[in-house]
C-alpha cells in the first residue's frame, strides 16, 4: 500500500508558490503537481471536486470495502472507492499503482513531520475505520481521548476528541514537532520566508510567547507547527 496526501487548490500558481517557499520540491507528472520533501508527498489537485485528505493505493480494495461498510458509507468511484471518517477526512482508495514520485532528500521548513492529526466526535468509530484501512493502533485509545495509529508504510495518524486542543483545528492537518528549542527557530524561518501564520499560539507558554503556530495552504490544508 502506498500513501499520498491530497490538497485541493483554488489557484495552482498560489499553491506552488506556497510550497516552494516552504522548501518543498515541486514535481510535475502528467496533469498533476506534487510537493515533496524527505518526509512526505503531497499532491496539489486542481480538480474542483477534490477535497483535502489521503489517497491510498493498492491493486484491489474489494475485501477491505466489505469490512469498512460495517462502519461507514463507501462510494464506488471511477478508479476505486471513496469514504470519510467521522471527522470528515476524505479517504480515496485507489486501485492501481501509485504515481512514480519519490520523496526528496531534505525536510521542508516546517521541521519534523509527525503525521496526520484528526479531530472527531466519535473516536471509537474513527479508530475502527482506520484499523480497517490497515492502520494499527500503537498507543492510546478512544476512552483516553487520543489514539495513535500507523500503517505498514509508516504513515502516522493521531485522533483527538473534541475540546482537547485550545486552538484552531482543521480536519485534516499535518503535524510537525520540533521541540522547545527548535520550534522558535522554525517559526522565525516561516516569518523570514513570508509564510502567513493562520494562528500564533501562546496558550502553552507561561510568558505569553508565541511558541506554536498553525499554517494553512491555499486549499485550506492545515499544518500544526508545534514544539511537542
Amino acid at each position: 500500500m502506498s500513501t499520498i496526501i491530497q490538497t485541493p487548490t483554488p489557484n495552482l500558481e498560489r499553491s506552488i508558490e506556497f510550497y516552494s517557499k516552504l522548501d518543498f520540491d515541486l514535481v510535475e507528472q502528467g496533469n498533476s503537481v506534487f510537493a515533496v520533501d524527505s518526509q512526505s508527498i503531497i499532491e496539489i489537485n486542481t480538480d474542483r471536486f477534490a477535497r483535502a485528505g489521503m489517497k491510498l493505493y493498492k491493486p484491489s480494495w474489494q475485501g477491505d470495502v466489505e469490512a469498512l461498510q460495517e462502519f461507514t458509507t463507501v462510494l464506488k468511484t471511477e478508479n476505486g472507492y471513496l469514504l470519510a471518517d467521522p471527522g470528515n477526512t476524505w479517504v480515496y482508495l485507489i486501485e492501481g499503482e501509485a504515481p512514480m514520485v519519490q520523496k526528496g532528500h531534505t525536510p521542508c521548513l516546517l521541521g519534523n513531520y509527525a503525521g496526520f492529526s484528526l479531530e472527531m466526535v466519535d473516536m471509537g468509530k474513527g479508530a475502527s475505520i482506520w484499523n480497517a484501512l490497515g492502520f494499527k493502533t500503537t498507543s492510546g485509545g478512544p476512552e483516553q481521548g487520543w489514539v495513535a495509529l500507523q500503517n505498514e508504510e509508516g504513515t502516522t495518524i493521531s485522533l483527538m476528541r473534541p475540546n482537547s486542543c485550545p486552538h484552531l483545528f482543521f480536519n485534516p492537518s499535518l503535524t510537525y514537532f520540533n521541540g522547545k528549542e527548535g520550534n522558535p527557530k522554525v517559526i522565525q524561518a516561516l516569518r523570514d520566508h513570508d509564510i502567513p501564520l493562520t494562528e500564533e499560539i501562546t496558550h502553552f507558554n507561561k510568558e505569553g510567547l508565541v511558541d506554536n503556530v498553525i499554517v494553512r495552504d491555499p486549499g485550506g490544508f492545515g499544518f500544526f507547527v508545534f514544539n511537542d
